[in-house]
């Protein structure tokens, strides 16, 4: 019998039944800053749910830029599918160790690339190990897969059409990093990088969207609410930002499971907006149509 998804999260009593299920490909999209070690292939190597692969955000990313994990061309990010045994017809399922850091980023990269079959592991790593459920070291061969993909440019947004929306403000900005980056009162973990936030945006840390216990979501209604909260209007386009394309995909996905998916992620992000030069940036709180 052939695998379908109960929606784009599933929990972790959804994942132990259907372990083992041939259409199912299980991939571990954990991620840490640089810098932080363990890094998060080793942590994989130390445990991860049986079954899964490891996706590697630095690794399956444009080696041609000196940014962090962009995206790959699509006839690259097809070397890489196949390579983890992904063909078009997989079911993927997706987990991090937090519960929504980076697994936000493997789902959009997926869903961009023309693959929805796709979803979330409701707290990730942390809920699984919490319930007493297996882990491993041991690795699963893999069987090359065959993924053909088709890119979708209305997912993804550049440096020049983040400018270009400063003075328009057609799209709304919203920015997942915390608070204290977003308004300069703390300093960029990258060096280099100028302080503050795209000028006209606004700002929901990705880690108010989970249960701070348990890694879960939070309900739609609470999601929904909280992005109301930080000034977003629903009935209108969004670009979600944060440091380097990672945590921008959380807020993507939490805005998806409210109902909304006329949303972009600028990819650069800050890690590109915030280098030395002339791209304009503001401090303190962010207001939208404060650029105007």
């Amino acid at each position: 019998m052939s695998l379908s998804l109960p929606g784009s999260l599933v929990s972790t009593e959804w994942l132990a039944t259907h372990l083992g299920h041939p259409d199912l490909v299980l991939l571990d999209g954990s991620f840490k800053l640089p810098g932080v070690t363990p890094i998060a292939a080793e942590d994989f190597a130390a445990r991860h749910i049986p079954g899964a692969r490891f996706f590697d955000i630095d690794d399956i990313a444009d080696h041609d830029t000196t940014l962090p994990h962009m995206l790959p061309s699509a006839e690259a990010f097809e070397g890489y599918a196949s390579d983890l045994g992904i063909s078009n017809d997989s079911v993927i399922v997706i987990y991090d160790t937090p519960g929504l850091m980076s697994a936000g980023r493997v789902w959009w990269t997926f869903r961009t690339f023309g693959h929805d079959k796709v979803a979330i592991v409701d707290g990730g790593l942390r809920k699984w190990q919490a319930e007493g459920r297996a882990v491993t070291t041991e690795l699963t061969p893999v069987t090359r897969g065959s993924f053909r993909a088709s890119f979708n440019t209305s997912a993804v947004r550049s440096k020049a059409q983040v400018l270009g929306n400063v003075d328009s403000q057609t799209e709304q900005v919203i920015d997942a990093r915390s608070a204290g980056r977003f308004t300069a009162e703390e300093k960029e973990a990258r060096p280099g990088l100028r302080s503050g936030h795209i000028p006209g945006s606004l700002n929901l840390p990705f880690n108010t969207l989970t249960n701070p216990q348990t890694g879960e979501l939070l309900d739609v209604t609470e999601i929904r609410a909280a992005f109301e909260k930080a000034g977003l209007d629903f009935s209108e386009p969004v670009i979600a930002s944060c440091g380097s394309g990672v945590t921008a995909a959380a807020l993507a996905f939490g805005l998806h499971l409210a109902g909304k998916d006329d949303v972009a992620i600028y990819d650069g992000a800050w890690t590109e907006w915030g280098q030395p030069g002339e791209t304009p940036v503001d401090t303190g709180p962010g207001t939208r149509g404060a650029a105007k």
